[in-house]
């Protein structure tokens, strides 16, 4: 073998790899891929760096081309991403861009959730919603606050319990009503008597309150409102809204769907047809009647409006369209300064099918 066949390997060996290379590193970053550009605002990446992997369903389908600081101190950073054009039959409009990280302390990248089968596909250049990201530092800030929190709490619970074996050894010595009570019999059967004589008369007490219900001027009241059991108001209602960005949200005007201000019957169900047959024709995690009202009245009342308009607004789409109604809830929230108007509004939130979101707890009643 010459020295000169060997050097020409050598050149066309380096060569071949060098062309490996450049396409092992060019279908990386799709440089032989027919690509389209997608936007997102967030107002932190929280370390997102360009170059990164953008993926929909969990699959690498593009990276990030570029990310730009807002004109204006308090906008938003903008992200503009290079994806696949095959990935335009999944995205739509109504998809949401989320920053992740892998694992806990690993690398930032840009996941992209499927739009619903009605929204509009997404052309090039065009924007969709971001989420707020997770930022490590602030959970690790809350985690900090916590347990400084429980080494109070605990040095309130050691200086509690020196108080109780104080209070303790005085009950002990039968010092006191408790005293008393413990170490004297007749204070004990006095004491039970009296309990029992409560619980009868709180018997009574729901029995004739069951009895106005159905009294027919009271129950003329609460049905001229729309509702007639203030029990099962709160029987489908939660506490909070779940984490993680909603799929779809239907928004209606009280005045426009209810038939007074301070009142629940509805006047136009036709008008919530779409949100239920959106309900019937698309799988969800979850859907929550959200009823608010404006700053007017009493708040108690106003709650219980909220309550009832939420409940009424539910079970019309339960009865009217199919649907698993154990993942239908509702959430009346009382006054609330942020209504577009005194007389409230009604929000009916559906989040995605396999998006991980799962019921909070129910509110305690």
């Amino acid at each position: 073998m010459t020295r000169t066949f060997r050097l020409g390997l050598f050149i066309v060996s380096t060569l071949t790899i060098l062309a490996i290379g450049v396409f092992l590193i060019g279908d990386q970053q799709f440089l032989f891929s027919s690509t389209y550009e997608l936007k997102a605002s967030f107002k932190n990446v929280v370390g997102l760096n360009q170059g990164a992997e953008v993926r929909i369903g969990g699959i690498h389908k593009g990276t990030v081309k570029e990310i730009r600081l807002p004109e204006q101190p308090g906008g938003e950073m903008t992200v503009s991403m290079d994806l696949e054009s095959s990935t335009q039959r999944v995205v739509r409009k109504d998809s949401v861009a989320s920053i992740q990280t892998e694992g806990l302390l690993g690398n930032k990248y840009v996941e992209i959730s499927f739009g619903s089968p009605d929204a509009l596909t997404v052309e090039d250049g065009f924007s969709i919603q971001g989420a707020p990201p997770l930022d490590v530092s602030d959970l690790m800030k809350k985690t900090n606050e916590i347990l400084d929190t429980t080494k109070l709490t605990m040095v309130n619970v050691q200086e509690s319990s020196s108080h109780f074996n104080d209070i303790s050894a005085k009950i002990n010595q039968g010092q006191g009503t408790m005293g008393a009570l413990i170490n004297e019999k007749r204070f004990y059967e006095q004491l039970n008597e009296a309990s029992n004589q409560a619980k009868l008369g709180a018997s009574a007490f729901q029995e004739n309150m069951q009895a106005l219900k159905t009294n027919f001027f009271i129950r003329g009241f609460f049905n001229r409102r729309g509702y007639d059991d203030a029990a099962k108001l709160a029987q489908n209602e939660i506490a909070e809204l779940p984490q993680g960005p909603y799929l779809k949200k239907f928004a209606y005007d009280t005045k426009k769907i209810f038939r007074t201000e301070d009142g629940a019957k509805l006047k136009n169900q036709k008008s919530l047809n779409e949100a239920g047959q959106f309900l019937e024709g698309n799988p969800f995690s979850m859907a929550i009647v959200v009823a608010s009202g404006g700053m007017k009245g009493d708040a108690e009342e106003v709650r219980t409006l909220t309550q009832a308009r939420a409940m009424v607004v539910r079970d019309y789409l339960v009865n009217e369209f199919r649907m698993d109604d154990t993942r239908f809830k509702t959430m009346g929230l009382g006054k609330n300064e942020k209504a577009a108007t005194d007389a409230g509004s009604v929000e009916i939130l559906i989040y995605p099918s396999g998006s991980g979101v799962r019921p909070p707890a129910l509110s305690a009643k």
